[in-house]
């Protein structure tokens, strides 16, 4: 039992890196964020534009949506980093992670959002133009907030395992978390780090697992 607590918990390696851990960590939060509050208002946005019925647009849309829903996190997150500076476009490990990975939320988010607004029967929309709103308006007012709620529960799961992909920026050399943890294995030979790292990933994802469970109570769509 001793051997495994100084295996992998080395409070003395804890101590030493503790800060290096510590930056790893809030860029990991810092990514995560960043990820939802732009991959989820782009889903919306789109979802909002293929619903005017332009067919080129859309037609753009939806090669959009399935090509981005195919392709790898990985794959795309290389791209980004490796292959846009020879189109002139340098970006750095942090930019590329987080552009890939939100690019990849929203299609996936539209797609959730399209399916909600699908969902929504179309005498909402007529209950709204006969009281005189207009399109805009009646989408605002009326149609917006129960796709909302609608969309809630599988957008929220769809939001956490995308952020999760923050560890896939280790590939390109950002400092996250799970990059400053292996380095440190790999240093000392030691896996405390990657014990503290794996304990710190459950301290940032479970309560935002719980807190999505009480959104899926508080806001589901109401059953008929």
């Amino acid at each position: 039992m001793d051997q495994i607590v100084r295996y992998f918990f080395d409070f003395s390696l804890m101590s030493a890196y503790w800060p290096d851990i510590l930056r790893g960590f809030l860029i990991t939060i810092e990514m995560s964020i960043l990820t939802v509050l732009i991959g989820v208002p782009l889903g919306l946005a789109i979802a909002i534009l293929r619903l005017y019925g332009f067919r080129p647009l859309n037609a753009l849309i939806i090669l959009y949506i399935d090509f981005f829903r195919s392709i790898p996190q990985l794959v795309l997150i290389v791209l980004a980093y490796f292959a846009l500076p020879s189109f002139g476009l340098m970006l750095s490990p942090f930019t590329a992670t987080v552009l890939a990975l939100a690019i990849v939320l929203s299609a996936f988010s539209e797609e959730i959002f399209w399916a909600g607004i699908s969902a929504v029967a179309k005498g909402q929309w007529e209950a709204g133009r006969s009281t005189g709103l207009g399109f805009n308006q009646t989408l605002v007012h009326i149609i917006l907030p129960q796709v909302v709620r609608i969309s809630i529960p599988p957008l929220t799961n769809r939001a956490i395992g995308i952020s999760k992909g923050t560890t896939l920026g280790s590939v390109v050399a950002v400092p996250e978390l799970l990059n400053v943890t292996s380095s440190i294995q790999s240093n000392v030979a030691n896996p405390t780090a990657l014990t503290v790292g794996a304990l710190l990933f459950l301290a940032l994802f479970l309560p935002f697992v719980r807190f999505t469970r009480w959104l899926e109570r508080a806001y589901a769509h109401p059953r008929s």
